[in-house]
């Protein structure tokens, strides 16, 4: 087993910081437009801004600036005698609806970078005088199509993101972070039915329910994705995904990837025999859907699909008690009609 240790990276708002402390030393000394890029390092997660360009550029003339082309409200920056509009340039997004942190028609750049910037500005400058910046990202637009962003209405580019400043490696916070913002987004747009799902098939069942912008793809987050729909109190979550995932959950993964383990199918034979009174095969049957299928034989399939649902929609309510969700098998809707 390999012993090396995983590299960590730092946020999209760590980058912008350095870049604009970067920009801001050098307009300083020459008073005239600079240009400061910095290429977001690598690490060991899945991040899709990974290696991207950073480009901040600051100037006293708005009409140097290559601005995202949608309308926008700058953001204003303060020192002790000085100002500045800071702007989405190309490659990164402006807020097209409400319900995200940054506010609709501003630029796609969260709290915590926004402050980060503020902080340095008020510290850094000390000339009466009204500047303008911007933030972009080479081929931000094309990276933006990888991710949720025209689904929330960020549109033209990526998100200025970061708490911390640090992006741990292989971490599941990023994507839950992603889940929390989009299920906080559909509760903020009034949805009152969110549709979690897993995986292309449960995605495209899901489109023909509802609006795309109360469809939640939660990977295999289950516990936590459902713990956010709890706190958040949305009235009512329908979850998705297929009989092999539905069985995990009623075995208690709180998440579903391969790597927290598989399925029990000693359980799960006794659970059959128990509550349809048919003994599996498990030895040459050493899958869900194999069993699904013999069961189909016997006309018993229906009565797999509620023992498995209910047992899945029983464990959910052990971790969650107060939430509202309603478990559906994709294989179960062709049955039941959903």
């Amino acid at each position: 087993m390999s012993t090396t240790p995983l590299k960590k990276g730092y946020t999209t708002g760590a980058h912008s910081s350095w870049a604009f402390k970067s920009a801001l030393s050098s307009f300083i000394l020459s008073g005239d437009l600079c240009i400061s890029k910095t290429n977001k390092m690598d690490n060991d997660d899945l991040d899709v801004t990974k290696g991207c360009e950073i480009v901040v550029t600051i100037t006293n003339k708005k009409e140097d600036l290559e601005l995202n082309s949608l309308f926008q409200k700058p953001y204003i920056l303060e020192s002790k005698v000085a100002t500045m509009e800071l702007y989405a340039g190309t490659g990164v997004g402006v807020v097209t609806k409400k319900g995200l942190k940054p506010q609709k028609d501003f630029p796609a750049i969260n709290p915590k970078p926004l402050e980060a910037l503020s902080k340095l500005f008020y510290e850094m400058y000390n000339k009466e005088e009204n500047l303008y910046a911007s933030i972009s990202v080479t081929d931000g637009e094309e990276i933006a199509k990888q991710t949720a962003n025209s689904k929330v209405g960020v549109i033209g580019g990526i998100s200025i993101l970061g708490t911390t400043g640090f992006v741990k490696p292989v971490s599941s916070s990023a994507y839950i972070d992603s889940v929390k913002t989009e299920i906080e987004f559909a509760v903020e747009n009034e949805y009152e039915t969110l549709y979690f799902t897993l995986g292309n098939s449960a995605l495209e069942v899901a489109k023909k329910h509802s609006s795309e912008e109360a469809i939640i793809e939660i990977g295999n987050f289950i516990y936590d994705s459902i713990k956010i729909a709890t706190d958040l109190e949305v009235k009512e979550v329908v979850f998705l995904c297929g009989i092999g995932k539905m069985t995990k959950v009623y075995q208690g993964f709180k998440n579903t990837h391969n790597r927290f383990g598989v399925i029990d199918f000693k359980e799960l034979k006794q659970d059959i025999e128990k509550q349809l009174s048919f003994s599996v095969d498990i030895e040459s049957t050493l899958t869900v859907k194999g069993i699904s299928q013999e069961l189909e034989k016997h006309g018993l399939l229906e009565e797999l699909y509620k023992m498995i649902t209910l047992k899945a929609n029983e464990q959910i309510k052990l971790w969650h008690k107060n939430s509202n969700v309603k478990a559906i098998i994709l294989e179960q809707k062709e049955v039941l009609g959903w």
